[in-house]
């Protein structure tokens, strides 16, 4: 017998309008235990929510309100970095009430509300346990997935190279000059070279899993002329053969749902579209070489922010995140 929506957990977007949450709209109108009744946006309060993401036109009637007149069982936070620090402050949410925050004001441990660091395959059994979840930046999951079998093995023991390349969502909806398609189109560049915002969480998530401080990471993201998916490239010394290095990476996951390990080198079309991370470890000389690949939206953001919800509801990991991929 169907679920009857009496039964199913509130759900609430504050920042509906933007890209994170528009996928969140659409994994959540599609999620068995979800009823999706709270789309915040000031600035379009009134209008239908597929005037806004197009693609829901005769999907949902659903519209955006101008605030929360009663609050849900679970609101995202899905405004730009600094915004959900001013609303949680001003708002009175009750303790019933679960967080998630998809900005990066709550990532690190030091955060002053005790938001749990939301990265489900290093700390599922907190997040099943948290009320205040904050989910990982894109690059940063991207990163820390292809580090965190290293970094518990205790392999990292110089300085880390990683490369990364992220589509034009990365960058938010808001327009800037690198957005235009007149740029991005046949173009690519290099930003924030040496000091990106997540290397902080990364730097503070590998220390947590090796149980010590990790040597210095240096990371160099790019644009590239594509809408979605990340590819990072990360290498460090490694004196081990390589299927020890396959092996240890093969276990570190083998209980995760959403992250597996490739035997081939893996491309953005495995995993757009999906909440799936793929990751490809491999010996070169006298260097461990690990590519992963996620989609930044998905396993990036808001497939993630659900990951962290079904977990803290103490629901099945992957409800409503059996997403098709795009192969073609």
């Amino acid at each position: 017998m169907p679920e009857s929506k009496e039964s199913k957990t509130t759900a609430g977007i504050w920042g509906a309008a933007g890209y994170t949450a528009g996928e969140l709209v659409r994994i959540l109108l599609n999620h068995p235990k979800v009823s999706l009744s709270h789309l915040v946006s000031e600035s379009q309060a009134g209008s239908p929510i597929s005037s806004i993401h197009t693609d829901l036109f005769g999907e949902t009637d659903l519209v955006f309100a101008e605030k929360f007149d009663s609050w849900p069982d679970v609101i995202f936070l899905c405004k730009g970095h600094g915004a959900s620090v001013g609303f949680l402050k001003e708002q009175s949410i009750p303790e019933s009430t679960k967080v998630i925050d998809l900005s990066h004001d709550f990532r690190l441990s030091s955060n002053p509300l005790g938001f749990v660091y939301g990265l489900p395959e290093l700390n599922a059994d907190k997040v099943k346990k948290a009320r205040l979840i904050a989910n990982p930046g894109c690059f940063a999951t991207a990163m820390e997935l292809a580090l965190l079998p290293a970094a518990s093995a205790g392999l990292l023991k110089s300085e880390v190279h990683i490369s990364g390349i992220t589509g034009s969502t990365g960058a938010g909806q808001s327009l800037s000059p690198t957005s235009h398609f007149t740029w991005r189109e046949g173009n690519m560049s290099a930003y924030k070279v040496m000091e990106h915002q997540h290397l902080a969480e990364v730097a503070e998530t590998l220390s947590f899993a090796s149980l010590a401080e990790v040597p210095p990471i240096n990371f160099i993201p790019y644009r590239g002329n594509y809408t979605r998916g990340i590819i990072t490239t990360a290498y460090f010394d490694y004196a081990g053969d390589e299927a020890k290095l396959v092996k240890q990476y093969t276990d570190f996951y083998k209980k995760t749902p959403f992250t597996h390990v490739s035997s081939v080198n893996p491309d953005l079309k495995m995993v757009v579209n999906t909440n799936k991370c793929v990751v490809y470890p491999k010996k070169v000389g006298n260097k461990a070489v690990v590519i992963s690949i996620i989609d930044n939206l998905l396993k990036g953001a808001s497939g993630q922010a659900v990951q962290n919800m079904n977990l803290a509801m103490g629901w099945e990991e992957r409800t409503g995140l059996q997403l098709k991929g795009v192969a073609f």
